[in-house]
């Protein structure tokens, strides 16, 4: 008798089986497990709700200016008899920048003072005048009193025409004392008008000496020796400065703030300046703002003041500012993008311990670019949904992967 293929093929298939159930069996459980539905949930990101220091800023950028900048000019006209500083020094309030030469203005001293001693001397002739005017008034007085005495004592001993001529003399004295006191009345008020002259022409005599109106830097210089100045008092001409001087030991960072931040600003608040070019960080005081939002723009004018004693600072270099408009210490927070809804309805998905999922309302507060303060809704240690949101829904079984 033959082999048959068909025999040995049912002797295979019963092996197998065999094996199959064995195996089912080693696994732990008997065969039915196989039959058993699989797991189907699905794995979300989460974060854990955790206490943080967070803080609210805007950073802006603006040009460092010098604290004042003034270009110096002339306010007589004149030649440039010398200019003593250039490009680049460092002046003190009060030093000399130009000598200007101006002849004509010293013959104008010498007129007025030469005026004033002139009626200086008139003063003194017309106090001396006075003085001799009463003398002579009080004698025609003691004259006149003495007849009259004796007229009225002894009746006819004295003529009644040298009693008159008495009185008449002592009339003309008073009359000459009027007259010397209005003479020098009008020499001390002439006097008081020549001394105006002469502080004039001295005080225009002294600006032909140039000074510094404050500490700074020279940093244009445009008048050489020689050079004819314009008096820069005038409209109407073109004057030359003498210079350009700049004060570099304190700068103004001038800043335009968003409408929406205006009202968080606080004069005296302390910042910090980042000056990229200088890989510095320097600490600056909020100093000024115009408390009106320009309605062009946008953005309130605000201004920083930056102390730069050493110079290390040079104007026209940029400045970054972050301004810190709120804070909050050891707030319990959570990613920014846990938070769904609106402005309005905000709301996050908590995954509870038996990993089902929760839709919670909440209320935020200070809000950063990655976190935001939970004030309401979520307890901490509890695990926020950061990923996947639009596959869920209330109610789902999850499993949870903590994102670090």
């Amino acid at each position: 008798m033959g082999f048959r293929p068909a025999v040995f093929i049912g002797i295979f298939v019963l092996f197998s089986a065999a094996c199959g159930h064995r195996a089912a069996e080693e696994e732990g459980g008997p065969v039915e497990a196989a039959g058993k539905s699989q797991d189907n949930r699905i794995t979300v990101a989460t974060s854990v709700a955790a206490r943080r220091d967070l803080s609210k800023s805007l950073t802006l950028t603006g040009e460092l200016i010098p604290f004042q900048e003034v270009e110096v000019m002339a306010k007589v006209a004149g030649y440039v008899q010398r200019i003593a500083v250039d490009v680049g020094d460092t002046l003190r309030q009060g030093q000399l920048i130009a000598s200007l030469e101006v002849p004509e203005m010293k013959d104008d001293v010498t007129r007025a003072s030469a005026s004033y001693q002139r009626f200086q001397a008139e003063v003194t002739r017309a106090r001396r005048e006075v003085q001799r005017a009463k003398a002579q008034q009080r004698m025609t007085k003691l004259t006149y009193d003495r007849l009259a005495d004796v007229a009225k004592a002894q009746p006819g001993l004295v003529a009644q025409q040298e009693v008159d001529d008495a009185l008449g003399r002592n009339q003309i004295a008073e009359a000459q004392v009027a007259a010397a006191e209005s003479a020098l009345a009008v020499s001390e008020e002439q006097i008081k008008v020549t001394e105006a002259e002469r502080s004039k022409a001295e005080t225009l005599m002294r600006y032909t000496q140039v000074t510094a109106p404050f500490d700074g830097v020279v940093t244009k210089r445009y008048a050489n020796n020689g050079a004819m100045i314009q008096s820069g008092v005038g409209s109407q001409t073109q004057a030359m400065p003498l210079i350009r001087l700049s004060q570099h030991s304190r700068l103004r960072l001038i800043l335009p703030v968003p409408e929406s931040a205006a009202g968080l600003i606080e004069r005296g608040s302390t910042v910090e300046v980042m000056v990229p070019s200088l890989n510095r960080t320097f600490a600056g005081t909020v100093t000024r703002t115009t408390n009106q939002v320009d309605t062009t723009t946008r953005t309130m004018h605000t201004e920083l003041d930056i102390p730069n004693p050493k110079g290390t600072l040079i104007p026209g270099m940029y400045a970054e500012v972050s301004l810190v408009l709120a804070g909050s210490t050891n707030t319990l927070s959570v990613p920014l993008n846990a938070i769904m809804g609106t402005e309005l309805k905000k709301s996050v998905f908590v995954v509870n311990p038996q990993g089902v999922v929760e839709s919670r309302p909440v209320t935020t507060g200070v809000e950063t670019a990655d976190f935001v303060e939970i004030r309401k809704g979520v307890r901490e240690g509890e695990q926020v949904v950061v990923g996947g949101r639009s596959q869920l829904r209330a109610g789902q079984n999850v499993h949870t992967k903590v994102m670090p």
